[in-house]
């Protein structure tokens, strides 16, 4: 298997853990199991980040180009309103 996919495929899957994560999170009422969850998803989304930087460093992602101050506005205004 190439390394791209490889990497593409391990952050899809960092991606929907941090998901699970979120919604477990949110879910548990034990405080000592709704901080362990929140470290493992601190830990996983350390990880997705620093595979992240490693794919975009190798040219296997290529993030969205940068929006500009009218597009951002918009879009707060959006979910502000």
């Amino acid at each position: 298997m190439q390394e791209k996919v490889m990497i593409n495929d391990t952050l899809s899957m960092l991606k929907s853990s941090l998901t699970t994560y979120a919604n477990a999170i949110s879910e548990s009422a034990n405080p000592s199991l709704r901080s362990a969850f929140q470290q493992i998803r601190n830990n996983c989304e350390n990880s997705q980040y620093e595979l992240f930087k490693l794919a975009q460093s190798k040219g296997y992602y290529k993030p969205a180009s940068t929006a500009d101050e009218t597009e951002i506005q918009q879009v707060k205004s959006e979910f502000t309103s």
